[in-house]
């Protein structure tokens, strides 16, 4: 599906990663900047981020309002590599506009903290159409336990015993939306 057509209301798994597979989340502070712009660039509104953030800061830019939406998001993950959402756009061309704003908002703080300049993601993003409830159910428990792959790589060829290894794990991961649903709360970053 291209990105330009994904119509309002469609669920969507939406995925990036590092160019030539690199590491672009190492520190928390990666993570936690990551996840504040999956908040606060969620609107068609004008907003400058990075001036909220620094206003505020990183913990508590998670309860600034948010007014006017461009997507819906039900699940996140972030891994050292990569990037999972699952979502579903509220306005026309709202996952385009939405992304193009976090990944460039991110790229600028990568390059700018690092010293860096130039593309950080592997091409723009890919997203993949959910037309099936099966498929919804797949996707939102992919995300979350992408991060078991830091654990185990072969974590999705796993049988139910052998998940228990990582479970405890998956589950207090800090940079998805899991724990949030599990503690049924945003984020804590301590």
């Amino acid at each position: 599906m291209k990105r330009s057509h994904v119509p309002v209301g469609a669920y969507v798994h939406v995925t990036n990663r590092g160019v030539e597979k690199k590491i672009i989340f190492s520190e928390p502070t990666d993570y936690k900047r990551f996840i504040a712009y999956l908040f606060l660039l969620n609107t068609q509104e004008k907003l400058r981020a990075t001036d909220l953030i620094d206003r505020h800061g990183l913990d508590d830019v998670l309860t600034y309002p948010i007014k006017k939406p461009l997507v819906a998001i039900g699940a996140y993950s972030v891994t050292p590599q990569t990037f999972h959402i699952y979502m579903t756009p509220l306005v026309t061309g709202g996952i385009s506009k939405f992304m193009q704003r976090l990944q460039t908002a991110y790229t600028m703080f990568f390059n700018e903290q690092r010293g860096r300049s130039g593309v950080l993601f592997q091409g723009s993003f890919k997203v993949k159409n959910i037309s099936r409830e099966i498929e919804t159910k797949f996707i939102f428990s992919y995300a979350h336990l992408n991060s078991a792959s830091m654990i185990d790589p072969d974590w999705i060829s796993m049988d139910a015993r052998d998940f228990l290894r990582v479970r405890d794990d998956v589950s207090t991961y800090p940079y998805s939306s899991l724990p949030e649903y599990i503690a049924k709360k945003q984020p804590d970053f301590q």
